[in-house]
């Protein structure tokens, strides 16, 4: 992973090349972090990949990128948090693009705080993005196209396992998005719609500069945590992503993945001896950029 976007390139992705031309891929969140990098990576492998985010010149930007490296992409401006926007960008993506295939639901966010100083109005704009956007998007996609046609569906959640101490709100509308997934992935099966999830740990990714100087410190010490010896990568979330969206995936829904490290399998009865030859990380994304904060090490 370089130090800055390195421009035009080719992805260098570990599936077939060709393996989603002809179809349709939602990708919110898509203008940066994981998002991006898993637009980059449907875009390089023939999808017309269609990006959904609040910030239409961030989306540009991406859209931009993806027309730079030969692949097709669409920006559509939409708060997944509102019902009547997730309706429009939905209606709207099948008029430009004609269908959908697949739908990653990425988007979310949230902010550092114990539960004690999280105020309702914190609480539940926290909740509204990490979980009631991304069933928005899913029964949209849904009852406008997969019930007719089938598709897949992954939801982005979280390594919450155990708790998540300092992200409350978070935490409980990720393990309520695990649970939305294995009831859809029951209740939409009958329509051959895939239903799966994504539990990405701690991953190198700019969203990691969003968080204030006081928590530096703590996210530069992640990876000695960690079993594997280090952080992952955006394009070893993406990978998992794109097995669950492919054919590869046909007999699996109702699962999630943990990209992870095995962090949560942690035992603090029992620690281990730092791994000192961790695996080498897996970064097929050519326009990824390491983190400002992990830069200041």
């Amino acid at each position: 992973m370089g130090e800055a976007s390195t421009g035009a390139g080719r992805y260098r992705s570990v599936f077939r090349p060709g393996l989603f031309t002809g179809q349709v891929v939602i990708v919110t969140g898509g203008g940066s972090g994981i998002g991006r990098c898993t637009a980059h990576e449907l875009a390089s492998l023939g999808a017309s990949v269609a990006l959904v985010g609040r910030k239409p010149e961030k989306l540009a930007t991406v859209v931009g990128e993806i027309a730079e490296d030969g692949g097709r992409a669409h920006a559509f401006a939409c708060d997944i948090r509102e019902e009547v926007q997730v309706k429009a960008a939905v209606a709207a993506i099948l008029d430009r693009c004609g269908r959908i295939d697949g739908l990653v639901n990425n988007a979310g966010g949230q902010f550092a705080a114990p539960l004690a100083n999280i105020t309702q109005k914190g609480w539940e704009t926290v909740v509204r993005t990490n979980l009631t956007g991304g069933f928005l998007m899913a029964r949209e996609c849904y009852t406008g196209w997969m019930r007719a046609h089938g598709g897949a569906i992954v939801n982005v959640v979280a390594d919450m396992w155990l708790g998540m101490p300092s992200m409350g709100h978070s935490g409980a509308a990720r393990a309520g998005m695990v649970n939305f997934t294995e009831t859809a992935s029951n209740e939409w099966s009958g329509s051959n719609v895939r239903v799966n999830a994504v539990a990405p740990g701690w991953i190198a990714s700019s969203g990691m500069d969003q968080y204030p100087p006081d928590m530096h410190a703590r996210i530069r010490n992640m990876k000695t945590i960690a079993p594997l010896g280090r952080m992952g990568t955006e394009s070893e979330v993406s990978a998992a992503i794109v097995f669950l969206l492919s054919e590869g995936a046909a007999f699996v829904s109702g699962a999630t993945l943990r990209i992870d490290g095995a962090v949560p399998n942690t035992k603090i009865s029992r620690p281990l001896p730092p791994n000192t030859r961790p695996l080498p990380a897996y970064d097929g994304f050519h326009r990824a950029a390491v983190p400002r904060v992990l830069r200041e090490e």
